[in-house]
């Protein structure tokens, strides 16, 4: 995995990295933290390569397939794909480097150890699972699958016992401190502070006597974080990853079979119009997706169903958000929130009347219908249409 000098060098070190870091995120941290490779050279081997594959992977949708919302579709000229895509790889060059001196920076707050270097590698690798996952926004239908990336909060939580030798009793909120701050830090610099403040007297007594997470940290507007169920998420992350590496994957739903979840009709007598299926898989873990049309012209709901497949049980990582919250803009009302224990996500404009309504199943598929209805109900109404009876089985 590394020359004489402990440094990544060449493709199949890289692949290997990766690997490890995904699939034995525990043992890998222990070899990173006895490597001594300079920022230079992550950056050149490793950052560079990964963090290439999000900005490439929505340039090229959005020339082939561009970006749709309601019934309209948006497709950018060459010209200001790339541009996007060149800034928001830039940008992430120097986030990893900010979020290494955050992470440095925090260290002795929380009784951990100050180093440069270390944080640095700690901010570049823990990024891995959202750099991999990125892929899927090539292929429409499997954005969703981008949620894999929140396992590189796993990772981080992972990583800080060992490179900056984080307590255990403080590693919880350190993590968090770190997630919340990097988040709010993309918007308002200023507003960092808050968060911090919040989770530095109130963090929670959230390592239990047999080491286990537990309890939950408030984040100013955002939520609550169940750290039981983000410890949970992250395990089945791994081992999901690990079945994957032996071929032991379970497979996402064939695309066909997805198909025949959606119904013919939908309540007020839409028939179905047209339809599409997609799937595709990276390194064993794939999803796949299927989605049909309903109605004509302006009377058209899409009514979409999607399949986390080999990373079955990692919407629990939405789970772990009990995430809570309401906004009305003008004529625009959204809501976030569970209903019936599922992470539930609605949108209404009644000035147009377009909205859309989307729920997670099983902790693994994903249903969400859109359109140009009456009230946000026919929409619920649709995503109740598919087989639902179904559906649960497949995920067993």
């Amino acid at each position: 995995m590394v020359d004489e000098n402990n440094s990544l060098k060449g493709t199949n070190s890289l692949v290997e990295r990766v690997k490890g870091i995904l699939l034995k995120p525990k043992d890998e941290w222990s070899v990173i933290d006895g490597e001594t490779t300079s920022i230079a050279d992550i950056y050149k081997s490793y950052i560079l390569p990964l963090a290439a594959i999000g900005p490439v992977a929505t340039f090229i949708h959005s020339l082939a397939f561009g970006h749709g919302a309601f019934g309209i579709t948006y497709r950018p000229s060459f010209f200001s794909a790339l541009s996007t895509a060149i800034i928001s790889y830039l940008a992430t060059l120097v986030i990893v480097f900010l979020l290494a001196l955050l992470i440095d920076f925090l260290a002795p707050k929380f009784d951990a150890t100050p180093n440069r270097d270390k944080a640095f590698k700690l901010a570049a690798y823990s990024a891995t699972a959202g750099w991999v996952a990125a892929i899927f926004n090539l292929v429409p239908g499997l954005g969703m699958l981008s949620i894999l990336g929140l396992y590189s909060i796993y990772l981080l939580y992972t990583g800080l016992p060992v490179l900056m030798k984080a307590p255990e009793d403080k590693n919880v909120v350190y993590t968090i401190v770190i997630v919340v701050s990097a988040a709010v830090a993309g918007f308002i610099l200023s507003a960092i502070m808050a968060p911090l403040m919040f989770l530095f007297s109130s963090g929670p007594s959230a390592i239990s006597d047999d080491g286990a997470m537990s309890g939950t940290v408030s984040v100013p507007g955002i939520g609550s974080v169940d750290l039981g169920k983000l410890e949970e998420a992250g395990k089945k992350m791994e081992a999901a990853s690990e079945r994957a590496q032996n071929g032991a994957a379970t497979p996402p739903t064939a695309p066909d079979k997805l198909l025949e979840l959606l119904p013919a009709s939908l309540p007020g007598g839409l028939t179905r119009s047209g339809f599409e299926t997609n799937g595709a898989s990276v390194a064993g873990i794939g999803g796949s997706s299927a989605e049909a049309t309903y109605g004509t012209g302006e009377d058209q709901i899409t009514l979409q169903v999607t399949d986390l497949g080999a990373a079955a049980g990692l919407a629990t990582l939405g789970g772990a958000l009990n995430i809570e919250s309401q906004k009305q803009t003008g004529t625009v009302e959204e809501r976030t929130g569970k209903v019936d224990g599922r992470l539930t996500t609605e949108r209404y404009d009644s000035s147009n009347k377009r909205g859309r309504y989307s729920t997670v199943f099983a902790d693994r598929f994903n249903v969400e219908a859109k359109g140009k209805v009456e009230s946000i109900d026919v929409l619920k109404s649709a995503v109740a249409a598919v087989d639902l009876d179904e559906m649960e089985s497949l995920a067993e």
